[in-house]
């Protein structure tokens, strides 16, 4: 049996050479089967490769003014309503209640008694209640589906993305009561409150809501918000109050976000107070959905016009600065749309522009469908496409 030398140099050389072809190998059978995975799970993450290169280009729409049933021509001025039903455009003046296809093609008008109405739609369907009234008439585009009358005026009145309706009016024993009507107008829940009900916001499914109140203290204003299971008879909870004067409430899982005249922030049943963020300037309108939220602020004194962002609770607020004063603001589809006197743009809620489409400085507001921006002049309605 022959014998080696391990310090032989020819030895060394030649397992020098078998640890080389060892590692080569080993690199090649592991670059193999990385491939064969990568292969294998392509259906999982080559969709979302290709949406990182999606997520920060910008889509820059032409804002060409359609045309065809476009513009539709309005008489009396600027003194309308232009809802968006989510099948339908639903248009409010002082005598009628047109219903148009999005393409701008007059479907149903009927006419209405109310002297200073106020219209909601959701659900392809139409709220219509005059402010200290006594009525409320809820119609889809055949028919008026059913009305009610109350004993007492009406403060206000809110429409569901699922038709349910609450209606809060005064009460000759109490500070205001509340009704809750299902889609058929069943009354389902009834409240008496001892303090000012503010607004009101449907939770997702209807099957509750939150309530923001506003009360004095301290010689201020402040809101603060309750959550009501419309099968229970008592709170499931009461937030803390913000020190402002609340403008409206959007509910939230577990909070709700409370958008105020002077400050805005998420209030919760764990009884904290977040993402809490006090205007520079003069709040022009706010949005929020899914717990998302959004404010445009104008400081026309020091011309500094923001976007406020709130990507959910408990996070930082996110401030974009828009180079003309924001007129309008809304949450659709994920994203937040804010019309400023020079464009619309679109934006995620990490703060990057998704799309954008110049626009005149004549428009007062502006409503989003499924394809199209619906531009409010001043007498007439416009129509742009806008991809997002």
């Amino acid at each position: 049996m022959p014998m080696y030398d391990e310090n032989d140099p020819i030895e060394q050389k030649n397992r020098a050479k078998r640890r080389k072809k060892l590692i080569r190998f080993a690199v090649i059978v592991i670059l193999l089967l990385a491939a064969a995975v990568i292969y294998v799970t392509q259906e999982v993450w080559l969709p979302k490769l290709r949406g990182i290169g999606k997520q920060y280009q910008t889509i820059v729409n032409d804002g060409q003014l359609e045309e065809g049933n476009f513009p539709i021509e309005l008489s009396g001025g600027g003194n309308y309503q232009l809802k968006y039903s989510g099948k339908e455009l639903v248009l409010l003046s002082d005598a009628y209640v047109n219903f148009y296809s999005e393409d701008g093609a007059l479907i149903k008008r009927r006419q209405h008694a109310y002297t200073n109405p106020v219209m909601l739609a959701e659900n392809e369907r139409a709220l219509i209640f005059e402010s200290g009234g006594d009525e409320i008439s809820v119609e889809d585009v055949n028919e008026v589906l059913y009305t009610h009358k109350f004993d007492n005026s009406i403060i206000f009145a809110r429409l569901s993305a699922d038709g349910y309706t609450a209606v809060v009016t005064t009460s000759k024993s109490y500070y205001c009561e509340i009704y809750v009507y299902d889609r058929t107008g069943a009354c389902i829940y009834e409240r008496k409150c001892v303090e000012r009900a503010d607004d009101i916001s449907f939770h997702e499914g209807s099957k509750g809501c939150v309530i923001s109140y506003i009360d004095a203290r301290g010689g201020g204003m402040v809101t603060y918000a309750q959550e009501i299971d419309f099968k229970e008879k008592t709170e499931k909870w009461t937030s803390p109050a913000i020190d402002t004067f609340g403008l409206e409430v959007y509910s939230c899982e577990g909070s709700a976000f409370i958008l105020g005249m002077d400050s805005c922030g998420y209030a919760g049943g764990n009884g904290l107070i977040g993402s809490e963020y006090v205007y520079d300037g003069d709040i022009k309108g706010g949005a929020s959905r899914g717990g998302k939220s959004a404010v445009i602020i104008n400081n026309n004194d020091r011309r500094k016009y923001t976007l406020v962002l709130f990507s959910g609770v408990g996070n930082d607020p996110q401030e974009i600065e828009i180079g003309s004063p924001l007129v309008d603001i809304t949450i659709s589809e994920g994203l937040v749309y804010v019309m400023s006197q020079e464009s619309i743009q679109a934006y995620d809620f990490s703060g990057g522009l998704r799309s954008t489409a110049q626009v005149g400085d004549s428009y007062t507001g502006f409503v989003r469908s499924s394809g199209a921006i619906y531009l409010k002049g001043h007498n007439r309605i416009d129509k742009i496409s806008y991809e997002s």
